[in-house]
């Protein structure tokens, strides 16, 4: 691969540049800069980020350098350095302001010989030629310092291709499809991949390297799409009532168990909204599972304090009722004398110490 240091000044960087928020396109260098190619993440620099950027610029200290490939066409695609190039194109023209001196400053409200500085400051530049896995290799390499890439980024930058130009497009935009009909069922932001990552995590069941790979050269992710359309459609259906307990459950995985099981959402809404109620359930986001599967460890039950762990060993005289054996405290555990299923409570008179093995075996009947 070979490696050449070029100084570029920013006016020539931000000469013709464009920046398309619906379809995620952002070019400069008059046109000859892809900045933003398919591996490279959306822009996720805060405010304060992007004007340190154009302050440094401003005071002439230097910048990180950039990484940029050179295509057999001549043109460039942004190895590294995309959000500093956004920040400072983006502030050339207008669309964000700095603080100087207490005021709120655009570019235009610089006098011309301060607006020079900025335009006329030589950015450090290495570009590289190679063959694509090369390139990537490299990218991979350089972005391992600064803001830190997610484990979907590193594989975007790996399955490169209208599969996943698509799949950017629904899953990894502000307000993009996959935000509008589901925000308040994800964790996470669209920009940091988050949202594509849980949607490949789903429809893959957690093998999204091997999913990328199969598709890389699909035309598009419609595919994807309806699963994740067909998972938030059924989400919606089965549990009427929205909760913020809904926000971030697995529910792709729970969509791929039981979306063919005959379900009554008034008898779980039911269900939810008496289990909702009930101090005895500590895990609230737990109910959902539950009231499908029936498995207790989804609630997190109240447990037993200490305290009274070891008063009621101290009454029993560390014997254990079922096997009428005698254990010291650390080898009994503490018990429902009338299970949670039957109406029992976490209170000191429901409780029963039994040694491990009994309270083992009474668990699996």
């Amino acid at each position: 691969m070979k490696i050449e240091l070029q100084k570029i000044k920013i006016k020539d960087l931000a000469r013709n540049y464009t920046n398309d928020l619906e379809t995620g396109s952002v070019v400069g260098f008059n046109g000859h800069l892809n900045i933003r190619p398919p591996y490279q993440r959306e822009f996720v620099y805060k405010d304060k980020q992007r004007e340190q950027v154009i302050h440094t610029i401003r005071q002439s200290f230097p910048l990180n350098t950039f990484y940029w490939s050179k295509n057999r066409d001549k043109s460039f695609e942004m190895l590294d350095g995309q959000q500093r190039t956004i920040s400072a194109c983006d502030f050339i023209n207008g669309v964000f302001s700095i603080n100087v001196n207490g005021n709120q400053k655009f570019f235009h409200n610089f006098t011309q010989d301060e607006q020079n500085i900025i335009l006329n400051y030589e950015l450090q530049v290495y570009i590289c030629e190679g063959t694509e896995s090369e390139k990537l290799s490299w990218f991979r390499v350089i972005n391992i310092a600064g803001e830190k890439l997610t484990d979907q980024e590193l594989l975007n930058a790996t399955y490169t291709g209208p599969w996943l130009s698509d799949a950017k497009l629904k899953f990894s935009k502000n307000q993009c499809q996959a935000y509008q009909i589901a925000q308040d069922y994800l964790l996470g932001s669209p920009i940091r991949q988050d949202y594509l990552e849980t949607v490949l995590k789903w429809i893959s069941e957690d093998k999204i390297d091997t999913y990328m790979a199969e598709h890389q050269n699909d035309f598009n992710a419609n595919e994807l799409w309806t699963y994740f359309s067909s998972v938030i459609t059924w989400v919606k259906r089965v549990f009427t009532n929205y909760r913020k307990e809904m926000k971030g459950l697995p529910w792709g995985s729970i969509y791929n168990k039981f979306k063919d099981a005959e379900l009554d959402p008034v008898a779980l809404e039911e269900r939810i909204i008496t289990l909702m109620q009930d101090e005895e359930v500590t895990s609230r986001k737990g109910i959902y599972l539950y009231v499908l599967d029936g498995d207790e460890k989804w609630l997190s039950l109240r447990s037993f304090s200490d305290k009274y762990k070891r008063a009621k060993y101290e009454e029993q005289q560390g014997i254990c009722p079922v096997c009428k054996e005698h254990f010291e405290y650390e080898e009994m555990q503490g018990d429902h004398n009338i299970p949670w299923s039957r109406g029992g409570k976490t209170t000191y008179e429901n409780l029963v110490m039994l040694c491990s093995k009994c309270n083992r075996e009474k668990s699996n009947q």
